[in-house]
C-alpha cells in the first residue's frame, strides 16, 4: 500500500475556494469577486495578496485560476530583469488568463511604471531591432493582473491604484494549521496519529507553508524507519534533527533570545552577532518572538525580552 502513495507534500494543492482554510476575510472577497466575474462573464479582477511569506497567497492565485477556469502564468518579481522580459511575460496572456508576479515588490520601480501604463493602455511597445526605428504597440489579451508582496508599499502608488481587490492575509490559528495538515495528510493517503496534528500546528508559528514543510521532515523520518504510520515520536525526531524546540523556535531564533538574556540590544547588534543582515533579522526572525509576545522594544528601538521571553529562553 505505501508504495502508492505520494511522496511530496505538494501534490495535494487545494483546487476551490471551498478547501480554503482560514483566512475568513480573504475567502469571502474572493468567492464575491468570483461571483461577480461569472455573473457579468467577465475576468477576475486584478487584486494584490498582501501578506507574510508562507501565508498561501500563491496556492490561492492558483486557486482564482482554477475557479475561472482559465490560464496561470506565474514568475518571481526578481525574475523580471527588464521591460523585455516584462512584455513577454505579458504578451504570452490570454483573454482572461491569470498573471500572478510573486513578490512583486522587487520589481524595479521603472518595470513597475511599465506594468500600470501597459493595464491602463492595453498594449506595450517593441521597440524594432534597427538603430532609430518606431516602436510598435502590440495590444494585450483582457488578462488579470494579481500582484503577491510581503511588503505593499514597495509597490508604487499608481500600480496599487490599478488593483481592484486587496486580499490581506492574516497569521494563522493553531486549530486552522491543524486543518491544513490533517487534510493534507488524507489527501496523501498518510496514516498519522491524532497526536501528530496540533504538535505540528503548535511548532507553525502561524504559517501554512512552515506546518506542511514539517508534515513532510515527520513523514521523511517514518519512512526512513520503515514506518507505516506517521507518530508522535516520529515528530519529536524529526524536530531533533532540525533543532526545532515545541514553540517552532530554530537554531537562529533561539540564538536572538540568548543574545537578549544579556539585556536590551539594538537591531545593529543583533545581527552583526547573529551574522544576517539587519533586514532579515527584522522581517524574517522577529515578527513571529514580537507576536508571541516574548520580545518587545522599548522606546529608543532597542529589542528586549518580556517576561514571558525571560522565561523562556531561561529554561
Amino acid at each position: 500500500m505505501s508504495d502508492q502513495r505520494s511522496t511530496d507534500i505538494n501534490e495535494a494543492r487545494p483546487q476551490s475556494v471551498s478547501h480554503l482554510i482560514g483566512q475568513p476575510g480573504v475567502k469571502e472577497q474572493i468567492i464575491v469577486a468570483l461571483d461577480s466575474a461569472q455573473q457579468d462573464n467577465r475576468k477576475f479582477d486584478h487584486a494584490t495578496l498582501v501578506g507574510f511569506a508562507g501565508g498561501g497567497k500563491t496556492t490561492t492565485a492558483q486557486i482564482i485560476a482554477a475557479e475561472m477556469g482559465t490560464d496561470f502564468l506565474d514568475i518571481l518579481g526578481q525574475s523580471l530583469k527588464g521591460v523585455a522580459d516584462l512584455n513577454a511575460l505579458l504578451l504570452q496572456a490570454t483573454d482572461r488568463a491569470i498573471v500572478f508576479i510573486d513578490e512583486a515588490h522587487e520589481l524595479d520601480k521603472s518595470l513597475q511604471t511599465a506594468l500600470y501604463l501597459a493595464l491602463d493602455q492595453r498594449r506595450v511597445l517593441l521597440q524594432g531591432s534597427r538603430k532609430g526605428s518606431t516602436p510598435v504597440a502590440i495590444p494585450l489579451k483582457d488578462f488579470t493582473l494579481l500582484l503577491a508582496t510581503t511588503d505593499e508599499y514597495q509597490l508604487l502608488q499608481p500600480l496599487r491604484d490599478r488593483m481592484r481587490l486587496t486580499l490581506r492575509f492574516q497569521f494563522y490559528a493553531p486549530e486552522d494549521l491543524e486543518k491544513i495538515v490533517r487534510m493534507r495528510a488524507a489527501s496523501l493517503g498518510w496514516e498519522v496519529e491524532p497526536d501528530v496534528f496540533p504538535q505540528i500546528a503548535q511548532r507553525s508559528r502561524g504559517t501554512p507553508r512552515l506546518a506542511l514543510r514539517l508534515l513532510q521532515a515527520v513523514r521523511r523520518v517514518a519512512r526512513a524507519e520503515a514506518g507505516e504510520v506517521i507518530t508522535v515520536a516520529h515528530l519529536e525526531r524529526a524536530c531533533s534533527l532540525e533543532d526545532i524546540d515545541h514553540l517552532g523556535l530554530g537554531p537562529t531564533e533561539q540564538q536572538y533570545l540568548n543574545i537578549l538574556l544579556e539585556g536590551p540590544t539594538r537591531l545593529n547588534m543583533l545581527a552583526s552577532r547573529l551574522g544576517l543582515p539587519s533586514k532579515t533579522v527584522a522581517e524574517v526572525t522577529e515578527p513571529f518572538l514580537i507576536r508571541a509576545g516574548l520580545v518587545v522594544k522599548d522606546e529608543q528601538g532597542r529589542r528586549q525580552l518580556s517576561a514571558e521571553g525571560r522565561e523562556y529562553a531561561g529554561n
